[in-house]
């Protein structure tokens, strides 16, 4: 690709940033550009897994009723599924679901070798496309809890990557948003009644995180009801909280919010 191109590229990448976080993006775009600050999270593992700080808070903030199945529906790597199979019980299991061939062997390998034999079976691995799922009526209302991490801009990789930087445009984020609220309206269509549904995504666009939730909020109105998690890391938004690296030693990016479907 011309260099002039991707000079473009990252200019027009550096203004989208600059017009939603004005002079803040300069100190978020080098805290973005540092390590994440990991945690080896080991809590009812065989071996612990680093996992960034933000992704934890993201699995524990899903609240598992004492039976049913929970659905992790973008599972891959692994991280949030073992934070989630860590503390099921014998009336709980986990569906760990992703789409990726290649992603999801990489998935089955993380459950195998961080989890114990007892836990392990309560785990299944699948690769369903979410969105499609929600497409046959037999299958709402079938999960007892969600987990939907998203496939999101992942700034903190654009950033590191000069391919993805050359590559990205404008029309990136509202894109992916709506692939994100495919999978959001396809998430509350499975969900039990009385069940909650955690949304997360590791982007820094409002459009991709609240602009999305915004969206389940409008359309199913007197359905659902929002809840906020109870950790205080981050700031609030209008639908969630945001954690991002330059105001927490390094954790996130994560958007997370949490709804709960209301009984009929």
């Amino acid at each position: 690709m011309p260099k002039e191109r991707c000079g473009l590229s990252a200019e027009r990448f550096e203004a989208y940033y600059t017009a939603i976080y004005s002079s803040r993006w300069v100190r978020l775009r080098k805290a973005l550009l540092e390590d994440a600050a990991l945690l080896a999270f080991s809590r009812g593992l065989s071996i612990p897994y680093l996992l960034n700080r933000a992704s934890i808070l993201a699995a524990l903030a899903l609240r598992v009723p004492e039976s049913g199945t929970v659905l992790d529906a973008c599972a891959a790597p692994g991280g949030k599924s073992l934070v989630i199979a860590s503390g099921l019980n014998d009336d709980q299991s986990l569906l760990a679901n992703e789409l990726s061939s290649e992603r999801r062997g990489r998935l089955a390998r993380v459950l195998d070798e961080h989890l114990d034999a007892e836990k392990r079976r309560r785990v299944r691995v699948s690769g369903f496309d979410a969105a499609r799922l929600a497409r046959h009526r037999g299958e709402h209302g079938r999960f007892a809890g969600i987990l939907l991490d998203a496939p999101c801009s992942s700034e903190r990789y654009v950033l590191r990557n000069e391919k993805a930087l050359a590559e990205w445009t404008n029309a990136r984020p509202r894109y992916l948003a709506q692939r994100q609220w495919a999978l959001l309206s396809a998430a509350f269509l499975l969900l039990g009644p009385g069940a909650s549904l955690v949304y997360a995504t590791c982007a820094v666009s409002p459009e991709e995180n609240d602009g999305v939730v915004s969206r389940l909020m409008k359309k199913y109105k007197d359905e659902v009801t929002l809840d906020e998690p109870e950790f205080k890391e981050g700031e609030r938004t209008a639908f969630g909280r945001l954690i991002l690296p330059d105001e927490t030693s390094g954790m996130g990016p994560m958007y997370i919010a949490r709804v709960w479907k209301n009984k009929t």
